[in-house]
């Protein structure tokens, strides 16, 4: 099974994402994926990693994977990590598609029939255009033409969330989905800087999480991100704020490698989550000893793909501690994310973005892995069980960018 082409594409649509094929000599395609920076994934995927790969034996991912470590410096989930991602993942597809079993039964085996699903409320165009995770990139000033002409449903949840989120709520139960995460505490005046929160803005950014609580009780379980953009005293207040709503977590209040920031702030009793940002399993043994996070949060396509996310979910697993994956990126990651949640018994419940689920995911694709009652499963094909869509590998729609033996 030796690698005789490497291709990157990026679509014109969604700058910020790449996807790579691995082709090989038998005719078999492998796909992976990766999110934010795709100039540098590309250049990387062709410069340094193609030379390292062309020509090897797809079927040796271990060695491969070893083989295309970034020298030090380049760690963390950096553009090479990102690079590294991708292809990883492209090849337990090809893996699975040799053996003839969906990734995750070379994982081991399914431990679940489905897994439960939580909304990241995000709308269809949240930070689509560029790496800048801040309220001009939301997307929340009424999306592209494309989307507003688009027959499938257009779930404008990040707008929901601020302004209506007890009927969010109420339309996310309705589809069997019983947790959802929202950020309000991105729009506070102190978030630019984030080295403080007014009385004012904490209590405007609590109000979604107790309107929710007013009108749902105890049925919808909540979650709170903050983006890293807080410092520890913020953060601590925010923390402090949110205890009496019960969160199931507070995720990533403070940039995430400082983890002895994070091991102070667990003391506050609220859970804490994170991590989606690191990569390596260095990064996670710190994240979950030195910051003594509750949950790890890894997103397999930026961290270091399957075979870095298998391994990080033991580290959490041997602590006693769930593990998370991170899906609000791309539709690869979702796929490959419920085949390891599948799998690994740790893992209580999978993102996913309806937004971008039954909106841009399903332009992309074919074989979403199939959502219902508030559950996320596999289709049981061989290997990812996605493939792009041809629709998207014709015309002047992809960036494409070939490297061959």
């Amino acid at each position: 099974m030796k690698i005789q082409r490497i291709e990157t594409l990026r679509p014109a649509a969604r700058p910020s994402l790449i996807w790579v094929r691995v082709h090989t000599e038998d005719g078999l395609v492998g796909l992976g994926e990766s999110w934010f920076g795709t100039d540098a994934i590309d250049a990387d995927v062709h410069g340094r990693l193609a030379p390292l790969l062309l020509g090897e034996d797809a079927s040796r991912i271990e060695a491969l994977h070893r083989k295309m470590q970034p020298y030090v410096g380049f760690g963390g989930t950096s553009a090479e990590t990102r690079a590294l991602s991708a292809i990883d993942v492209a090849l337990w597809d090809l893996a699975g598609q040799r053996a003839g079993l969906p990734l995750h039964d070379l994982l081991g085996g399914a431990t679940r029939a489905r897994v439960p699903l939580y909304n990241t409320c995000a709308g269809p165009d949240y930070v689509s255009k560029s790496a800048e995770v801040r309220p001009d990139n939301f997307g929340i000033k009424g999306g592209s033409g494309d989307d507003r002409a688009s027959s499938r449903p257009r779930y404008e949840d990040l707008d929901a969330f601020l302004e209506r989120p007890a009927e969010l709520a109420a339309e996310l139960l309705e589809m069997g989905i019983s947790a959802m995460k929202i950020w309000p505490f991105d729009f506070a005046e102190g978030a630019r800087h984030g080295m403080s929160i007014s009385p004012a803005d904490l209590n405007r950014a609590l109000w979604p999480f107790e309107e929710i609580r007013r009108v749902h009780g105890d049925r919808m379980r909540l979650k709170a991100e903050l983006h890293g953009l807080w410092s520890l005293p913020a953060a601590r207040t925010i923390c402090q704020a949110l205890a009496p709503i019960d969160p199931d977590w507070i995720e990533d209040p403070l940039w995430m490698d400082r983890f002895d920031q994070l091991g102070e702030l667990a003391d506050t009793c609220v859970p804490l989550a994170g991590g989606e940002t690191l990569g390596g399993l260095g990064q996670i043994r710190d994240l979950l000893h030195r910051g003594r996070i509750h949950t790890p949060i890894i997103d397999v396509t930026w961290g270091g793909g399957v075979s870095f996310a298998r391994k990080a979910a033991a580290l959490a697993e041997a602590e006693g501690r769930p593990i998370a994956f991170h899906d609000c990126s791309g539709p690869v990651t979702l796929a490959v994310s419920t085949h390891l949640a599948m799998a690994l018994a740790n893992v209580a419940e999978q993102e996913f973005t309806r937004a971008f689920y039954y909106g841009w995911y399903a332009d992309c694709v074919e074989g979403l892995p199939p959502v219902e009652d508030g559950m996320i499963r596999v289709s049981g094909e061989p290997g990812l069980g996605v493939r792009l869509n041809p629709e998207m590998l014709k015309g002047d729609a992809l960036h494409r960018r070939l490297s061959e033996s």
